[in-house]
């Protein structure tokens, strides 16, 4: 008789069944097993994530966020080592939230591959079983879906493998790394949904270059000091310090992001790419969060680039996991920051961003090159030689200083008829409360005048390019409804740049206002014709502004509608329309107060 007790017997053998099991389970992934000549299906990757949740249910589990414009769901994983798998559960463990996104352009699939290896080393393999004991994983093996299944051998020219790949738009052609801040798609309004159900602290998003040669296998971007608070950028320049040689000690060789002034001749120098909030790493940086864009490099091998992401996503996550508390601190500080903001008179917040004139050194790491004329574009032809490795020291302008920046008011205020601007700040998950009944307020507000708009649509809109701003005090009589968005809230920096009408990435300038800018009714030229006697004999300084313009716009002085329309806009009839009046109202501390005691 056996010295063991029945049940422990029993369970020892169970035991032993399952470890056999997974051992005879072949845990290859598909990209593995096409020696990386191939990127499996949307079906096929959610096949192996289920084959993964089901193996090891108290690390993985998958859910569905949201549903793609031609109605496929939208898949996102959470990985936990000890089964943490909700927010709630999260914020309780003071574990924080990592957040990888992988095919936003899913033709740059890499980060699903290597998040399918990496997870499998995680939960079954056994070679990283610790990985996230105090941090919890997110991740988004395809964010496109529809794109990532319009695949084709013929959608990224510039790259080397897969055999087929993604489509760089969604269904609707838009492209979702330029859609944070507008949130058209239907797959960005589920994403942010997504993200403020969890507030990330870390943001990683996995891409695949275009542009140059160069020996580097991966190249990386993280938003520049000045666009994030003091806390965020320190530890995010301390995990870049930290995790980017150890990268490198592992085979790899890694640069900074690498935009060139000068397609044609990389000596001239590299420069900051313009990243901006309608990017991922932008808006992370609205919601005080670091982020880290990944580049793999176009030309390297499918598998080689793959294996690039495995390897920076281990060790950042390592990185994390060992020190969980100092990017939990960061975030909170950045937001208690934030909100403490809305009490400081003298605050600025930037909208625009402009280079450091003054550049600094840099070791590229490239290849030889010839530069010939063509006679095909009557420009200058680059030709690179990978089997010559060269090295250049070039400037760097990828620094950033400050550009227009604006003091922020206590609270925005929303008249009930601007819809399309409530409905934006619910997409973004901004805080504010509705009038229940009419009060009328005097503040402060924009009137903008001399609209500009680009010529050929971009993202589906054609953006405003430029106007000239006045600020006026206005009296409003705001309807029930209104929406009134105080700034003592962490998201206060989503709300500045959606309302503040000469953020780069405002409602106005995507071009949802322009209904401001057009007058409703017109005057017959024959009735402007005696208007304009009239207001002459009347105005002397106006006779002489519309004689100085004479003189100095020929195209006005040849314009008969533009001469009569000048008279039309200097009258009564013009004024009652509001043409440009800026809806958005500024409130200051004490208009806030009052406005608080006359809506109770």
């Amino acid at each position: 008789m056996s010295k063991w007790p029945l049940a422990l017997l029993l369970a020892l053998a169970a035991a032993s069944a399952h470890a056999a099991t997974s051992a005879a389970t072949d845990w290859t992934t598909p990209a593995e097993a096409a020696h990386f000549r191939t990127t499996p299906s949307y079906a096929d990757t959610l096949a192996y994530l289920r084959r993964l949740q089901q193996a090891a249910p108290g690390r993985i589990r998958l859910e569905t966020f949201g549903t793609t414009p031609e109605g496929r769901p939208m898949t996102v994983v959470v990985a936990s080592g000890d089964g943490t798998f909700t927010p709630a559960a999260a914020r309780a463990a003071h574990k924080p939230v990592v957040l990888v996104q992988a095919g936003i352009h899913p033709g740059e699939i890499e980060g699903k591959d290597a998040g399918l290896m990496l997870l499998r080393d995680f939960a079954i393999a056994g070679r990283y079983p610790y990985l996230l004991d105090h941090a919890v994983l997110v991740y988004i093996p395809v964010f496109s879906v529809d794109g990532h299944e319009q695949s084709s051998p013929y959608n990224r020219i510039n790259q080397n493998g897969p055999a087929s790949m993604g489509f760089r738009g969604q269904s609707q052609y838009l492209n979702l790394n330029r859609d944070y801040v507008k949130a058209d798609a239907p797959e960005m309004r589920a994403w942010l949904k997504l993200w403020q159900r969890w507030l990330p602290d870390f943001l990683v998003d996995v891409h695949t270059t275009d542009g140059a040669d160069y020996q580097y296998d991966l190249t990386w971007y993280t938003e520049d000091p000045h666009k994030l608070d003091p806390a965020v950028a320190g530890w995010q320049k301390r995990l870049t310090d930290t995790v980017m040689p150890a990268f490198d000690r592992r085979g790899h060789l890694a640069s900074i992001y690498l935009e060139f002034k000068d397609g044609t001749d990389p000596r001239k120098g590299i420069e900051n790419f313009g990243s901006g909030p309608r990017f991922s790493t932008g808006y992370a940086a609205l919601q005080n969060r670091p982020a880290l864009l990944i580049e793999t490099h176009m030309l390297k091998p499918y598998a080689v680039r793959v294996k690039a992401v495995y390897d920076l996503l281990e060790l950042m996550l390592a990185d994390i996991d060992r020190h969980p508390a100092d990017l939990l601190a960061a975030t909170a500080k950045a937001d208690v920051d934030t909100i403490a903001r809305a009490r400081d008179p003298g605050a600025r917040v930037p909208l625009t961003f402009k280079p450091d004139p003054a550049s600094t050194p840099y070791t590229l790491k490239g290849y030889a090159f010839t530069q010939t004329h063509s006679d095909i574009s009557d420009g200058t032809w680059i030709q690179y030689d990978p089997h010559t490795p060269r090295t250049y020291t070039i400037p760097n302008w990828n620094r950033l200083l400050p550009d227009l920046s604006v003091a922020p008011p206590a609270a925005y205020v929303v008249p009930a008829q601007w819809t399309t601007v409530i409905d934006r700040l619910d997409a973004h998950g901004i805080a504010y409360r509705r009038l229940d009944h009419a009060v009328t307020i005097t503040a402060q507000g924009y009137q903008l005048d001399d609209p500009r708009w680009a010529t050929q649509p971009f993202e589906g809109h054609l953006m405003l390019r430029g106007f000239r701003l006045g600020t006026v005090r206005r009296t409003v009589t705001l309807p029930p409804g209104s929406a009134v968005v105080p700034m003592d809230q962490r998201a206060a920096n989503v709300a500045i740049e959606l309302l503040e009408p000469q953020a780069p990435d405002s409602l106005l300038q995507w071009g949802d206002l322009d209904a401001i800018f057009e007058p409703k009714e017109y005057g017959e030229p024959r009735v402007l014709e005696k208007l304009a006697r009239d207001m002459l004999a009347k105005d002397p300084a106006l006779k002489a502004a519309f004689e100085r313009k004479l003189h100095d716009d020929p195209a006005f002085a040849g314009s008969r509608r533009a001469r009569l329309q000048f008279f039309f806009e200097r009258s009564p009839w013009y004024a009652v329309q509001h043409v440009g009046a800026y809806p958005v109202l500024r409130l200051d501390a004490a208009e806030l107060a009052r406005l608080d005691a006359a809506s109770h």
